[in-house]
């Protein structure tokens, strides 16, 4: 199995969170290929039946701008037979009435078009108050990473996350 990491970045955040996830999976044998979705086609979700999207959430609870500009074919793709996972950037403290709002928004589509989303994580110990990416049920749609308040346990969180995955996906 090989699995497409994708990820946007305005500020550089999301990417060093996805190399980090990239090492990660290598370390741990999983094959991966790592993209920019701001340097390739958005066709290139066809390549793989596991993806793992990383995507920070903007501003008040706005997608990513890379991320924004291919909504609407994220939007209508058919993700029907696919595993798809979501690792969420964002900051709890200044925007905890939209923490990880992104991962929501982009895990919705793949819900609704019988995709499955896998590697949720549990809210427990964040700070915000609602986010569109808590599935109501003490659970994030995907892995939480705060590096503005909490970058001493991204590393530990990725590692944690892979354990978790490398079971849920049967690697």
């Amino acid at each position: 199995m090989k699995i497409g990491l994708i990820y946007g970045t305005n500020t550089g955040v999301t990417e060093i969170v996805a190399e980090k996830l990239d090492e990660v999976l290598r370390d741990n044998d999983i094959d991966v290929d790592l993209h920019d979705i701001a340097s390739v086609d958005f066709n290139v979700i066809d390549d793989y039946d596991t993806l793992i999207i990383a995507v920070p959430t903007w501003n008040d609870g706005e997608l990513q701008d890379d991320w924004d500009e291919v909504f609407d074919q994220w939007t209508n793709y058919n993700f029907e037979g696919k595993k798809v996972g979501f690792v969420g950037t964002g900051d709890q403290e200044a925007y905890h009435e939209n923490y990880l709002d992104a991962i929501g928004k982009m895990a919705l589509p793949v819900r609704n078009s019988g995709g499955e989303v896998f590697g949720r994580t549990p809210t427990k110990g964040f700070q915000h108050t609602k986010s569109v990416g808590d599935d109501g049920d003490g659970y994030f749609c995907g892995l939480a990473i705060d590096e503005d308040n909490e970058p001493e346990l991204t590393d530990k969180r990725i590692e944690n996350w892979v354990s978790q995955i490398k079971s849920e996906l049967g690697i």
